[in-house]
């Protein structure tokens, strides 16, 4: 079954989650910094998204471009975007090819974006 590999990835990496229905995980991790992380099989990818926080009314040309310099030099999987006026922190992953070390390379930079990243970006919270 498909959804078992990522189910498989999540225990192996001794992640606190829960499975919100097929083919979705939420992970509730403080320990390993990965807090609200959602994980979702939609084959052909394994998407693995969070939302970083709302985007402000004002210095949005500021923040915006500090996300795209930290996509450039502090992002090694995944990107930050903006989504519905929120900023996400996003990345994808080809069901058929993610393995272990690579679905694991997600979460940790993952986690190392939202700690190191959030006295960066917490100053442009409203």
């Amino acid at each position: 079954m498909s959804e078992n590999k990522i189910e498989r990835y999540l225990i192996d990496c001794m992640l606190t989650y829960r499975e919100l229905e097929g083919n979705l995980w939420l992970l509730d991790d403080e320990e390993h910094g990965l807090e609200g992380v959602a994980v979702m099989l939609a084959e052909p990818l394994v998407i693995v998204r969070t939302v970083v926080m709302d985007a402000p009314a004002e210095h949005r040309l500021e923040l915006f471009t500090k996300l795209l310099e930290l996509n450039a030099s502090d992002i090694l999987h995944g990107a930050y975007a903006l989504e519905d006026e929120k900023i996400v922190l996003i990345d994808t992953l080809e069901y058929d090819t993610v393995d272990y070390t690579e679905f694991r390379a997600t979460l940790d930079a993952f986690s190392l974006a939202l700690t190191q990243h959030y006295p960066i970006l917490s100053k442009y919270r409203g």
